[in-house]
């Protein structure tokens, strides 16, 4: 639901208040937040990731794939050899996805896929796994993305999350940041005062996302760091 080239964000987050239970706290800082900005979010989101986009070609033709978190659908189209199933927590962005790529989307929630086990053949999962406000949802939710895939080593899945060392990047995290945060989305509309949402963000170290695929069983294949991003491509 979220990427790093965030044109329309403030520069400086601020600390998370004292937290309710996890899914309230998701849904008051992550879910209502992508509600109310979805067409404004959506229209900042366009060009794929090169990374994404080369995982996406190198996929077979007639593979069968799942995008978690899709938000406007802008990776479902990406390779036309393929069939992507894409499925978000907001149904804002649903809505956006199908009216703009006419494709196979629903709204789901990554804790409760609504997908077969074992079944696809490759996985994205982009800029969404951060915005679980705990350790053990994170892992539950990267454990469900990799239980859709056949249980062969070619059957993978791609995850990017936001990385805690930013140092320059105009946000400016770094090693000694706080990794639980809120970010500042300030949507501006004319004629109207701006108007700020605060959304939660897991800030991922060096290692961390790797050692949450291991966690839940999953083997890592490659790893690596993206403009201010953290990414694996792992299997069961």
């Amino acid at each position: 639901m979220a990427d790093a080239n965030e044109a329309a964000e403030a520069t400086t987050p601020g600390p998370p208040p004292p937290r309710p239970a996890p899914a309230s706290y998701e849904d008051t800082h992550v879910h209502e937040v992508y509600e109310a900005i979805a067409p404004h979010f959506s229209a900042t989101r366009h060009k794929p990731w090169p990374l994404v986009a080369k995982f996406l070609l190198d996929q077979r033709p007639g593979s069968v794939g799942l995008d978690v978190g899709c938000g406007n659908g802008k990776y479902l189209a990406v390779n036309p050899s393929v069939h992507v199933l894409g499925c978000d927590r907001s149904a804002s962005l649903v809505r956006l996805a199908r009216a703009e790529r006419h494709a196979d989307v629903l709204v789901a929630d990554g804790l409760c896929l609504p997908y077969r086990r074992a079944a696809v053949d490759f996985a994205i999962s982009i800029a969404v796994i951060h915005h679980l406000s705990t350790p053990q949802r994170r892992r539950d939710a990267i454990a469900h993305l990799l239980g859709c895939l056949r249980p062969e080593p070619d059957a993978r899945a791609l995850i990017f999350v936001w990385a805690l060392e930013q140092g320059e990047s105009r946000r400016g995290w770094d090693e000694s940041s706080e990794q639980d945060t809120l970010v500042p989305w300030v949507m501006r509309t004319k004629g109207a005062p701006d108007a700020t949402y605060q959304r939660y963000y897991h800030l991922y170290r060096k290692g961390e996302l790797e050692a949450d695929v291991e966690a839940v069983g999953g083997t890592v294949w490659e790893s690596g760091y993206e403009k201010d991003n953290w990414w694996a491509i792992c299997s069961r």
